[in-house]
């Protein structure tokens, strides 16, 4: 490979240069920390649809059996032992949900940051236009495909901590379908953000042109 195809690679970078490549490489972890994420409340969430659903029919046989049966009394202790699992599977869910908000926290601050680097460079050249630091891109444009990334996963966060709030308490089958798959599909995230962030590592170097 060429250095020419590798922007960046020619010598150190320094300062906003620097700056803005290391984040393009933390966008791209970040993300794909998250999406690790979003598989394993998945998985989480399907096992509380579950428990969910047992813990209905349980419910509703225990109403049906309120004779002192024994078999009245093993149901009581399956409804026990479904509340049981069911709280730990929330505690698992809120843990994702907690990660996935120190994920957000940490793009929210990579968006000052370069928001700063782009008032430090508009102080610094007045009205002068910069030159690009690596290919095309202005700094304001960093900035811009920084925000939009920051701004749709924030909306999806949102929508996690309502699915958390709302799934073990829908008794409705079907409302639990559209959260289970609200939470898999990321409606937020776009097809565009993706590329995006393929976009980012391209002008960054991180990706061959």
């Amino acid at each position: 490979m060429s250095e020419s195809t590798t922007p960046g690679k020619k010598g150190n970078l320094t300062g906003s240069a620097r700056k803005l490549k290391d984040d393009a490489a933390d966008w791209h972890n970040l993300i794909q920390k998250w999406e690790r994420l979003n598989d394993e409340g998945s998985t989480i969430a399907t096992k509380i649809v579950n428990l969910g659903m047992s813990k209905k029919s349980d419910t509703e046989a225990d109403v049906v059996m309120e004779g002192g049966s024994v078999k009245a009394g093993d149901i009581s202790d399956n409804l026990k032992r479904s509340n049981q699992e069911l709280e730990e599977e929330c505690g698992k869910l809120q843990d994702v949900v907690d990660k996935m908000a120190n994920i957000l926290s940490k793009m929210e601050k990579m968006v000052q940051a370069e928001r700063g680097i782009c008032e430090l460079e508009a102080f610094q050249c007045g009205e002068k236009t910069a030159a690009p630091l690596f290919h095309t891109w202005s700094t304001q444009q960093f900035v811009e495909v920084s925000s939009k990334l920051y701004e749709s996963y924030k909306q999806e966060l949102v929508l996690k901590k309502t699915i958390l709030q709302e799934l073990a308490h829908t008794a409705n089958a079907d409302l639990s379908m559209v959260y289970l798959s609200s939470w898999l599909y990321q409606p937020y995230i776009e097809d565009s953000g993706k590329l995006l962030l393929e976009s980012l590592l391209l002008e960054t170097g991180h990706r061959p042109l």
